[in-house]
């Protein structure tokens, strides 16, 4: 055996419960499907000792046809492929399994009625602002799953990569809260199961796709919270992985095929080379280890390219969108799968919600990358992505280096202004995510090195330019990692989700003034933005920092309002001369100034404070 396969063969042998139960169909997956769906094929998969041993037939059911019955490499699977006509009616499948050395055995696999709205779901955009929640260091509003029997990963508050205790209940328990802060759409990172021995409180080391990690609830509980989020005005986007699982997914302990995931003679990662994609000189051997090399030794890299594989990750996405009520995914590590496996994945949940939007993270600072997966991009190699929205690393990236570069020939503005000058690579901008920070990066507090003033132009920035705006919970209060950027510290505990915390951000005792003030300016500011369309949708024209100037002005506009937003880095007061901008001003401004609600009458000259920004709604 390759050491690789040794490594895999040692670690599963110190994890892994019993591998077989007496029941002869240990798992059937999906364990459900809905009438009435666009696309009329269904897979499933059985899994049970010899399975494959037995043969297969499925009793008649008016508008059901079974297709075929395959059988892989390993003989404790079979695949049913049917197809379902648009009028097959609800109702119970029986699959019949036969053997001559035994009675026959029937399954019952249930057939639902498909609630009429969910295929119009209309998914997140940019009349949203996204709250990013990491569920384990949020709020523990149920302390009785915080350790589960058979979880190797016991709660501990004190370790910074262990489980904090922070749940699905805790996130009911405070919609109120998210939504008064002014956001109106959640995302939850990953809270399917994870039964790693450590480090599991993240989440993307997913070891069973149709399952809760207990820790956090049950999946009836976060359909419940989906339902509960949206009567108060909040949609849910789901955090998927389709790269790659845990290394203690069930998978792992009996593979269909050697070729559901991809092997090496040695364990390979990765090399991350993302430019590979757009690359007209790569090598091939360099192709081969970015998509099938493994993130990390912990992550197998699923392999799309087997048919089965594909359409199980494609059938479990649709699955928890129906079952669930999500109204937006958003999908890890997009550029690393099969390309054209994700291409499937992202128009096959198109065909069945066409409102619905999935954005994919593309961790890449050079705009051609990030536009090479948006829908709509013509690229020079004829790969056509069916992916509505991706997240704008550039401009976070931009964004941040002109808060913190210091003032030369030119102004430090100028980064930024450049990186939004680059639109016209996407094919759409407005659907781009724009973010201050995530949960694998500094928090954005401490990228500006603390500046309170910086940290409020940039969140002003966030709020009126184009794109979705998405804020890490934990940056409306000051949130900072300072010293280290290990992701345990950066995700750390919102204060007030336990008891007896000293300090809660949720009824301000024990806050300084300080992070009071961050939380009411960005309040204030989100819910503006809530109610003004004209950032939502309207159009955006900004103009050239002046040499040696710290000031950036904007406008976002349509046929009913103007928005003129000042962003002044000095650090002294500046008067604005505003002819500038006279070809969408005229002669004089008026209107008023949001922020601060102070009238402007008629003034061809604007006093702007020092490291200040103004909203003004032009009149």
């Amino acid at each position: 055996m390759c050491r690789f396969l040794f490594f895999i063969a040692a670690f599963l042998l110190a994890t892994s419960p019993t591998l077989f139960s007496q029941q002869l169909v240990e798992r059937m997956e999906p364990p459900n499907w809905w009438v009435g769906m666009a696309s009329e094929d269904l897979e499933i998969m059985l899994y049970g000792k010899n399975i494959g041993a037995y043969e297969v037939r499925l009793e008649k059911y008016e508008g059901v046809v079974l297709k075929e019955v395959k059988r892989v490499q390993n003989n404790n699977y079979v695949f049913l492929n049917l197809t379902l006509a648009p009028q097959t009616a609800p109702g119970n499948l029986t699959i019949t399994l036969n053997s001559k050395k035994e009675a026959p055995k029937h399954l019952s696999y249930p057939l639902l009625p498909r609630e009429g709205t969910n295929k119009n779901t209309v998914g997140f955009s940019s009349a949203d602002v996204v709250f990013l929640i990491t569920p384990d260091r949020f709020v523990n509003g149920d302390t009785s799953n915080d350790n589960v029997n058979g979880f190797e990963d016991k709660v501990n508050r004190k370790d910074k990569g262990g489980r904090h205790g922070g749940d699905v209940q805790g996130i009911i328990n405070h919609l109120d809260y998210i939504s008064d802060m002014g956001f109106t759409s959640l995302w939850i990172t990953p809270m399917l199961e994870n039964a790693m021995p450590k480090n599991s409180y993240h989440g993307y080391a997913i070891t069973d796709f149709y399952k809760v990690d207990p820790r956090f609830g049950s999946k009836d509980l976060y359909r419940s919270m989906v339902k509960k989020a949206n009567e108060k005005g909040l949609t849910v986007i789901m955090d998927m992985v389709a790269n790659h699982i845990g290394l203690n997914h069930w998978w792992m302990k009996d593979l269909p095929s050697q070729d559901w995931i991809n092997q090496w003679p040695e364990y390979t990662e990765t090399n991350h080379r993302k430019s590979i994609i757009l690359d007209p000189y790569a090598a091939e051997e360099d192709r081969k280890i970015f998509f099938d090399g493994w993130f990390v030794r912990t992550m197998p890299d699923l392999n799309q390219k087997n048919p089965e594989l594909a359409t199980y990750l494609i059938q479990n996405a649709i699955w928890w969108i129906e079952y669930s009520g999500i109204s937006g995914i958003r999908m890890d590590t997009y550029p690393y799968p099969d390309m054209e496996f994700m291409n499937d994945w992202s128009a096959a949940i198109s065909k069945e919600y066409p409102l619905f939007t999935i954005v994919g993270e593309e961790w890449s600072t050079n705009p051609n990358q990030v536009a090479y997966w948006q829908e709509g991009k013509e690229n020079y190699n004829g790969y056509k992505s069916h992916l509505k929205s991706v997240m704008d690393f550039p401009l976070q990236n931009a964004l941040v280096n002109s808060l913190n570069n210091e003032k030369s020939w030119a102004s430090s503005w100028i980064e930024l202004y450049e990186t939004l000058a680059q639109d016209y690579v996407y094919a759409n901008p407005n659907n781009l995510m724009i973010f201050s920070d995530n949960h694998d990066m500094s928090r954005m507090y401490t990228q500006l090195n603390e500046n309170y003033d910086l940290y409020k132009l940039a969140l002003v920035y966030l709020a009126t330019t184009r794109g979705i705006p998405q804020i890490y919970y934990g940056t409306e209060i000051l949130k900072t990692n300072p010293g280290s950027d290990d992701h345990g510290i950066i995700r750390s505990d919102f204060p007030g989700g336990w008891q007896k915390d000293k300090v809660n951000a949720f009824t301000g005792h024990g806050m300084s003034l300080k992070q009071k003030d961050a939380q009411e300016f960005v309040k204030k500011l989100l819910n503006w933005r809530k109610s003004t369309t004209v950032i939502h949708s309207g159009s955006l024209k900004h103009f050239a920092p002046k040499n040696k100037e710290e000031v950036y002005v904007f406008f976002r506009y349509n046929n009913q309002k103007k928005i003129m937003v000042i962003l002044n880095k000095n650090t002294e007061d500046v008067l604005l001369d505003l002819t500038t901008y006279r070809e969408i001003l005229g002669e004089s401004l008026s209107g008023r100034e949001v922020l601060n609600n102070v009238r402007i009458n008629a003034v061809s000259k604007l006093s702007v404070k020092a490291r200040n920004a103004m909203i003004i709604e032009v009149e």
